[in-house]
């Protein structure tokens, strides 16, 4: 080697390269990273192993870039979030979280939200890495995006259950995300609610004894529409837990914001504040009396007008609340003109809440709802054309009910029972797996008696089979065409021919 080629410049430009090429490689995993699409590929590759050494580089540039590259990986892909925790990146990433800057910090701290955000198994296996401590002292810093992100690993890690969310609780964050809620900053404090509303489900007495519910109630004077929906959707989840905590809500000023944003011009906003006046006024006849008194019968039935936005089952589901409570309540849903617009939305075909029991995304309490409303309607409905589109779409519970009706309008309704067969209801009962013995067979074996039998064999699966089996196996009967005489028709024939 030459003289030239080892002078110090030249050294320092080979660890240059090495550098720029550590940056270069880091950079480019964290711009594929972005598509979920590429992370199986990535994952082949060993896109980890390259990875790990990275995240604790030299380069301040190099490690946040790497950092960031996991974030994005373990936010796709559960797998991948799994390997990291098992391969000792969140390790090394939580080693090295306080001892650089705040932009290692964000990106730390977005590691931990991606791989806490994926099922309560992953949440739980951070939080024994110890790294509670470290976002506690992460809400404590200076600088606000840091918070930010400490606020929403928070929240990611306390939403999946009871248990993570009294660990998260105990670690003592919450006056500190009430502190963090006080904030100027806009995105901060929809972070903050986001994860007050996280904690709250499950530790909705913890949530109050920190003092937020005056602070949630006076952050519905900003007019950031994402900030109400967020602190209204808090406030709900406190209110709906039992009705002490109800009380509290209501004493610490929310309904009157309520009943306001219930006019609000966002979708959003009026559906949640629609939510936390339906869980005031479930738990006593004291609070739906309360809100009776403060005017609150006109914003709900405003809402159940609404075509879109969600608002409307929340109101009508208030209104269902507060008329159950007493006869008097009833009455002052019912001069509120209720009634009317109630009519109005089962008249609605394209009502979106039609299928709120077989929704996977309605809640246990609205599906039991439902299907309790089903039932009642059900057993006094004998309007053929109602009854139809359930045969195809009910599920077996709700289905019998369906029967039931049929079983009590078809044996005297000569018409109904053509049109039960023409379109093509008879043909959907005989596909009904059935158990015998049951209050389905049985209305299927009264709607069935209500027909001629080769009616229903003809219905019945597998009956075409049947019929092309008796095909293949019939004898055909030829009569013969030429005897010994030949008929009088050809001989007329012959004659003229002749």
């Amino acid at each position: 080697m030459s003289h030239s080629m080892s002078s110090p410049k030249n050294i320092q430009l080979v660890f240059d390269t090495y550098q720029k090429a550590r940056l270069t490689f880091a950079q480019a995993i964290a711009d594929l990273a972005t598509r979920s699409t590429n992370v199986k590929c990535l994952d082949s590759a060993g896109v980890l192993e390259l990875l790990r050494p990275l995240v604790s580089d030299a380069c301040s540039t190099v490690r946040q870039c790497a950092v960031v590259a996991a974030a994005r990986l373990a936010e796709h892909d559960e797998a991948v979030a799994r390997q990291m925790l098992d391969g000792g990146i969140l390790t090394t990433t939580l080693e090295n979280l306080h001892k650089f800057n705040v932009y290692y910090k964000r990106s730390a701290l977005y590691l931990i939200r991606a791989i806490a955000k994926h099922n309560e198994e992953l949440a739980s296996m951070i939080v024994r890495f110890g790294t509670l401590e470290h976002i506690v002292a992460c809400m404590e810093d200076f600088d606000t995006q840091v918070k930010e992100n400490a606020a929403w690993a928070l929240g990611y890690i306390g939403k999946h259950s009871e248990l993570l969310a009294g660990k998260v609780v105990d670690a003592g964050t919450l006056p500190l995300l009430v502190l963090a809620f006080q904030e100027p900053e806009i995105s901060l404090k929809q972070i903050t609610a986001g994860a007050l509303v996280d904690l709250a489900k499950h530790k909705p007495e913890a949530v109050v004894d920190a003092g937020s519910i005056c602070h949630l109630v006076r952050g519905l004077d900003n007019q950031d529409p994402k900030l109400k929906r967020s602190t209204l959707c808090a406030l709900s989840a406190v209110a709906s837990a039992r009705v002490e905590l109800a009380e509290a809500t209501v004493a610490g000023g929310a309904l009157p914001p309520a009943l306001l944003h219930a006019a609000h011009h966002a979708a959003p906003v009026r559906r949640a504040a629609a939510c936390l006046l339906r869980d005031i006024v479930r738990h006593s006849i004291d609070l739906a009396q309360l809100v009776v008194n403060t005017g609150g019968c006109g914003p709900l039935v405003e809402l159940l007008s609404e075509n879109g936005g969600g608002a409307r089952v929340p109101a009508c589901m208030a209104l269902g609340f507060i008329a159950g409570q007493s006869d008097q309540l009833a009455m002052a849903v019912i001069e509120a003109k209720a009634i009317p617009a109630l009519v109005e939305i089962l008249q609605n075909d394209e009502a979106e809440e039609a299928e709120l029991y077989t929704n996977p995304k309605s809640s246990g309490e609205v599906r039991a709802r439902a299907l309790c409303c089903l039932k009642q309607a059900l057993q006094c409905c004998l309007h053929r054309p109602a009854l139809e589109p359930l045969l195809h779409a009910a599920p077996a519970c709700v289905l019998k009910y369906v029967l039931a009706q049929y079983a009590k309008i078809l044996p005297n309704d000569a018409r109904a029972r053509r049109l039960f067969v023409s379109t093509g209801a008879l043909k959907r009962i005989q596909e009904i797996d059935t158990v015998p013995g049951t209050s389905l067979k049985e209305y299927i074996n009264i709607i069935n008696s209500c027909f001629p039998e080769e009616i229903v064999r003809y219905y019945s699966p597998g009956y075409s089979e049947t019929l092309l089996d008796r095909v293949e196996a019939y004898t055909p009967q030829i009569p013969e065409l030429f005897t010994d005489r030949v008929p009088s028709d050809c001989q007329s024939e012959l004659t003229l021919e002749n």
